[in-house]
């Protein structure tokens, strides 16, 4: 099937963000529908990343599991996620029918991705009925390799423990990451490419610097869409998710953020082509929170490239 871009894929705050970096807006590859290849790669996948908004507006990030096929698309406007699927438990209320959601598909073994955005239709017993607004694909770059090692994890489940400053476990995390999950959305915003979305970060570990309650993180060079960076422009609220690969674990932050178009400190840090900042506002961590495990074989090409903060 062949299924033609959307002609006005960027809503205001993502073509302010293209005027501010200097890039222009670039001819995006944004469909309304799924093609057949993105409706298959999502129904093989072991697991996803999620993204809607509370009650308050405030960005929320997640990770669902299930095994192969517990995704899957009746037609190219729609995606369901099994109800049997392993869910976080703080995220089922969320999901109230006509909420904005961003969906990340994501398979480390082979560095592809692929993005659905759009709406809840409904999360009954049958599971979780989106209504796809935005398919498109992304690019490889910065994407660790992992291999699953582990699809069963029996470790019990800790409850989350919430907190509004970071630990010295939760810094340890963070510094050794390679790999983060950041929601964001464009909030009241009701134009074209509006909504809600969950982009992957990668870098060599030591690419987030932390100073107190505050994250600067490195913006490399990307697909120039700027969906995130748009977003926060008009809603600088966002969500970030990191995962412990080996353990499970998860630890999600809320803050604000702010991005840094020109900045002296961008120079510091090899393939920074900008900087943004988080500030912590509150967060949780669980232990063994997902059944998954993976193990690292391979740093990207893209990531090797990149510095880390001294």
């Amino acid at each position: 099937m062949n299924i033609p871009f959307n002609p006005h894929p960027f809503h205001e705050g993502e073509l302010h963000a293209h005027q501010a970096a200097g890039t222009g807006t670039p001819g995006a590859a944004i469909r309304e529908l799924m093609p057949d290849q993105h409706r298959q790669f999502f129904s093989s996948l072991r697991f996803a990343m999620l993204a809607t908004v509370d009650d308050t507006g405030w960005p929320v990030a997640t990770i669902v599991t299930g095994p192969q096929g517990f995704i899957s698309s009746d037609d190219p406007q729609s995606l369901r996620i099994s109800a049997s699927a392993h869910w976080q438990d703080s995220f089922i209320p969320l999901l109230d029918s006509d909420k904005a959601i961003g969906m990340l598909g994501i398979e480390f073994s082979t560095r592809r991705r692929n993005r659905a955005n759009g709406y809840v239709r409904a999360f009954d017993q049958d599971g979780l009925h989106v209504q796809v607004a935005q398919s498109f694909g992304n690019c490889p770059k910065y994407i660790q390799a992992r291999d699953v090692t582990n699809e069963d994890n029996h470790q019990s489940v800790s409850a989350s423990q919430s907190f509004t400053d970071l630990d010295d476990e939760a810094k340890k995390l963070i510094s050794n990451a390679d790999t983060f999950f950041v929601a964001t959305t464009s909030g009241n915003e009701q134009a074209n490419g509006s909504g809600v979305d969950i982009s992957h970060r990668g870098g060599m570990p030591g690419f987030i610097r932390i100073d107190g309650n505050t994250l600067t993180i490195p913006d490399f060079v990307g697909n120039r869409y700027f969906n995130t960076l748009g977003n926060m422009l008009v809603e600088p609220r966002a969500a970030l998710l990191f995962i412990d690969f080996i353990s499970g674990d998860l630890l999600h932050l809320q803050g604000t953020t702010e991005v840094l178009w020109q900045s002296d400190e961008t120079g510091n840090l090899a393939g920074a082509e900008r900087l943004w900042r988080f500030h912590i506002t509150s967060g949780w961590r669980k232990a063994h929170a997902i059944p998954l495990q993976w193990t690292l074989r391979e740093i990207a090409p893209t990531t090797e490239n990149t510095g880390v903060w001294n």
